[in-house]
């Protein structure tokens, strides 16, 4: 169950250019992983915590498209239902990883973006 996301505007046209000019993408993803801990790492602590279990379900996945939060899982079916909410059973949306994602942004941008830039360096022209 994924929880949240950011989408770089543009993205896929930049991972299908850098593909075409030979570029190695799964560099990138390392850089989605680490962007995707800062944020993961963040919404531990502001997780919703009855028993800690919704807590410890936040990880980060390991992808070359983007950087992906996961939260939930078979033995913490509710994640999805706490983070985005649930108006018929009256569950309010307590929005905690998107919540992450912002605050962390200035911390993760930079090292997406660099990373990026380190792949874009290594394209060479015609």
């Amino acid at each position: 169950m994924t929880l949240g996301s950011v989408e770089i505007v543009g993205g896929a046209r930049l991972r299908a250019t850098l593909k075409k000019a030979g570029a190695d993408m799964a560099d990138l993803k390392d850089a989605n992983q680490a962007a995707g801990q800062m944020v993961a790492d963040e919404s531990r602590p502001i997780a919703p915590h009855r028993t800690g279990r919704l807590a410890a379900s936040v990880r980060a996945a390991r992808q070359v498209g983007r950087a992906r939060i996961q939260a939930g899982g078979a033995a913490v079916p509710y994640a999805g239902p706490i983070h985005w909410g649930w108006p018929s059973r009256n569950i309010r949306p307590q929005p905690f990883i998107s919540t992450a994602a912002v605050a962390t942004e200035p911390q993760w941008l930079p090292l997406y973006l660099d990373n990026v830039q380190t792949i874009v360096d290594t394209v060479r022209g015609a």
